[in-house]
């Protein structure tokens, strides 16, 4: 018996509306179901007057129902306009409890009772209708929701906003007008926002109007209180009603029940899909957020696409040529299918992902080939991406003295993830071993990755352990003895001030310094002072694991920090099993040993490095420094600064703490996660392969670098025209005269056009920054922290 309809078309939102749309433009019977009693219940619950974003801006737009950013009243008015006007079959207040059957003779079962047949399903479901809510005590209390109609509803109430993606930004802002809203910020930035939320977000933090509480975790709720647990310990929030958006999970339970797979047991994992979006059962496909990715565009493409491989029409994606293009300039002779297939099967670190996820983040890595010989990563250089070896082998050089001695990586393997994580440059030098094909990631993909996708979190961390063993101690020691090693290992989290290591105490573990930094301080007359700086991509307490003795010293995170934490037991028990694998590592320990203690400050400097980490210094890679005892206060340095900078000074001698003789100016310290780059709207502010942190032209003057830079080291400034010869000068009258203004502010009146200047440590000027070279006396010096030691030691002799 024929089926009921050619297509069941579960859910009615963006995707769901379009594959329906698509359904009916082609003559093809359909029905659409959805079981609230409207259309597109997601965009419907969306809070009043809110503004939806037709984003990614790249990709082309590819349904039969339009889409322009607009407020949601209006989104809504099209949609069901575009519906209406295609004549799609739609049945409202049908939830949908049962999925048999397969391609052909398909049968959907409502919760009315009524049942119809398909002959293919296609779920868009969506993730809304099982939302992630807080597991905390007190979660219960009728002060917690997890859903906002209308922010006009609400007036003088104390209001905490627990989340910080899209919905979460909304309802802190359109609460704002009426309340005193609080945002609970579970990281420093807002990775998951638009960057047009990022900044309303941030400029309304600026302002006042919003409060936030930054890498705070919810603990306990209270009556009128949500008490939180911060780096500066425990906070309690007054609070009338606390609003939490914290995601949404796939309807796990449902989806499996129709027969479909999960991609792993992980909690956030998505159905697994092919690349026309068909499921394990043959005809049910699984479009939208369900698939992995929520963006609208996306959906509504997806809507349109499935409708076409089901009758049969191999349309290429929306994305493909994006990908393609990258194929072309590696020279590889396959489909961006038979690509996304390669990285899933060859790297096991994306098994888990969806193609739609792969898909999205390969529009913005690179593929290259690289011959033997050829170098892959530089030491020394800062890190803006990771490099997955697809086919090949990569070398790491383990020693740089005895640059032949390499720990191999294979294909399946990754390189740089440390660097990039921990924001300092590259610790060692990579170079391919035989021609090989490498996936080169972006920092920004990376790190969504990274806080977005828990396995590929902790395949990074397990990753780290054995990297760090093999580059650092075993670099011939085969992975698989690390196993043990690997399994006891675990991610800690410290904040600044926080002891990873107490001077005689009898634990043993090693700290793998992921992000961050530590100094070490030793106790002298009862007083704690500081003779060692760690900074991330080192290791710390291996020494009482070599010697068996209580500690020497005390560890302490000098910033926010997290480290892995290598279990003692374990390696001493892989030790004890491999006599040779013990003689090497006892050996380089030793090394090790003497190499950081010909690097200790002695106790008179101790005072000096403490007080830099109390400046911030232990997230910087590059700091000016000026010694005041050689400092003859001629402005050379700023003098020069605005010379080289179009007129504007982007450094501040005056300003900024000095101790004894050594003086911290107001300039730039090129953060290893900085700061200003968190919020960029237009993405202007970028890493180079030296370090610099520079602002690239396309800024458009929003201001929220200024506003995030915590050491005041960005200015918004009127960019000066270019400084015209003195003939030019005297003879036409080409630029501004000897007494114009041409400060920022005497600029910003003329022009009225701003944007953001920071220190750019001369990028690109030989000769490097102008403010040292310009230094009449030596006074004036730049300086990685790993390098504070030296100069102190040098200062001493």
């Amino acid at each position: 018996m024929a089926a009921d309809y050619v297509f069941a078309i579960v859910g009615s939102g963006p995707a769901g509306m379009s594959a329906a749309a698509r359904a009916a433009k082609e003559g093809k019977t359909h029905i659409l179901l959805e079981r609230a009693p409207h259309l597109n219940d997601t965009i419907f619950k969306y809070q009043k007057r809110k503004l939806v974003m037709a984003t990614p801006e790249i990709l082309p737009l590819r349904s039969d129902l339009a889409f322009e950013q607009e407020l949601r009243e209006e989104v809504i008015d099209s949609w069901t306009a575009g519906i209406e006007g295609a004549n799609v079959n739609l049945r409202l207040n049908a939830e949908v409890t049962a999925i048999t059957g397969q391609s052909g003779n398909f049968e959907v079962t409502l919760s009315s009772g009524d049942k119809l047949t398909a002959e293919y399903v296609v779920l868009a479901i969506g993730v809304q209708g099982n939302i992630r809510k807080l597991t905390i005590p007190g979660a219960e209390l009728p002060l917690v929701q997890y859903q906002l109609d209308d922010p006009e509803e609400y007036e003088g109430e104390e209001i905490v906003v627990i989340g910080t993606g899209d919905a979460g930004i909304e309802n802190a802002l359109g609460l704002s007008a009426n309340n005193n809203v609080t945002v609970v910020n579970r990281g420093p930035d807002f990775p998951y926002a638009k960057p047009a939320n990022a900044a309303l977000i941030q400029a309304a933090i600026e302002k006042g109007d919003i409060q936030v509480f930054l890498n705070a975790e919810p603990k306990l709720i209270e009556a009128g209180y949500l008490v939180l647990d911060t780096r500066d310990g425990e906070a309690r929030v007054k609070c009338d009603r606390i609003i939490a958006r914290i995601g949404a999970l796939p309807p796990r339970r449902f989806v499996e029940s129709c027969g479909i797979k999960f991609a792993s047991d992980s909690p956030t994992a998505y159905p697994q899909v092919s690349e026309t979006y068909e499921s394990q059962v043959p005809g049910l496909y699984i479009i939208g957020a369900l698939a992995g990715y929520p963006l609208i565009k996306h959906c509504l493409n997806q809507g349109y696409e499935v409708v076409e491989y089901v009758l049969g029409n191999n349309i290429a994606p929306a994305d493909e040529p994006l990908i393609q293009v990258k194929l072309d300039s590696a020279r590889l002779p396959m489909t961006v299918a038979e690509l996304i297939t390669m990285v899933r099967e060859k790297l096991p670190l994306f098994a888990t992902l969806t193609p739609l996820q792969i898909r999205e983040f390969l529009i913005h890595s690179e593929l290259y080939r690289k011959q033997l010989g050829e170098t892959v990563i530089e030491r020394g250089e800062y890190a803006n991406s990771v490099y997955f070896v697809l086919e090949g082998e990569v070398g790491v050089v383990s020693d740089p003295n005895n640059p032949e001695e390499l720990a191999k990586l294979m294909a399946g393997q990754f390189l740089g993830e440390l660097a990039l994580l921990s924001g300092r440059r590259r610790t060692r030098t990579a170079i391919a071993t035989v021609p090989s094909l490498l996936l080169e990631v972006d920092r920004n993909t990376m790190i969504r990755l990274v806080r977005s996708v828990p396995e590929v979190k902790q395949a990074i961390d397990s990753a780290a352990v054995v990297r760090q063993i093999k580059v650092y101690l075993a670099p011939e020691i085969d992975d698989q003895l690390l196993d043990e090693v690997v399994r006891n290992a675990t991610v800690v989290q410290f904040k600044p001030n926080d002891t990873l290591i107490e001077q005689g105490a009898h634990d043993d573990s090693i700290y793998l310094i992921q992000s961050g930094s530590v100094t070490v301080t030793i106790k002298v007359g009862g007083k704690d002072i500081v003779n060692a700086y760690i900074p991330a991509g080192r290791y710390v307490g291996e020494m009482a694991m070599l010697t068996n003795e209580p500690r020497n010293a005390t560890v302490k995170a000098a910033v926010a920090t997290e480290a892995i934490k290598i279990d003692s037991v374990a390696f001493r028990a892989l030790l004890d099993r491999e006599p040779e694998l013990r003689q090497r590592v006892e050996t380089r320990l030793q090394d090790n040993l003497l190499e950081r203690q010909r690097a200790q400050l002695g106790v008179e400097h101790g005072d000096v490095i403490e007080f830099l980490m109390r400046q911030g210094i232990g997230e910087a890679t590059d700091v000016l420094l000026i010694d005041e005892s050689l400092c003859v206060r001629c402005d050379n340095c700023e003098k020069a600064c605005a010379e080289t900078h179009h007129g504007v000074s982007r450094l501040n001698r005056e300003a900024g703490p000095t101790y004894a003789t050594l003086h911290v100016p107001t300039s730039c310290r090129h953060c290893e996660h900085p700061h200003c780059m968190k919020e960029c709207p237009p993405d202007a502010i970028h890493r180079a392969p030296n370090g610099e942190v520079f602002i690239a032209d396309n800024c458009i003057g929003c201001g929220n670098c200024e506003r995030n830079c915590p050491y005041g080291v960005i200015q918004m400034a009127a960019m000066p025209p270019e400084k015209p010869g003195l003939l030019s000068w005297l003879l036409f009258g080409v630029g501004s005269g000897p007494g114009e203004d041409r400060s920022p502010e005497g600029l910003a009146k003329r022009t009225g056009a701003k944007h953001a200047v920071k220190c750019d440590m001369c990028r690109g000027i030989e000769g490097g920054a102008a403010c040292v070279r310009a230094c009449p006396t030596g006074a004036a010096i730049r300086v990685a922290p790993e390098q504070f030691i030296t100069v102190l030691q040098q200062g001493a002799r």
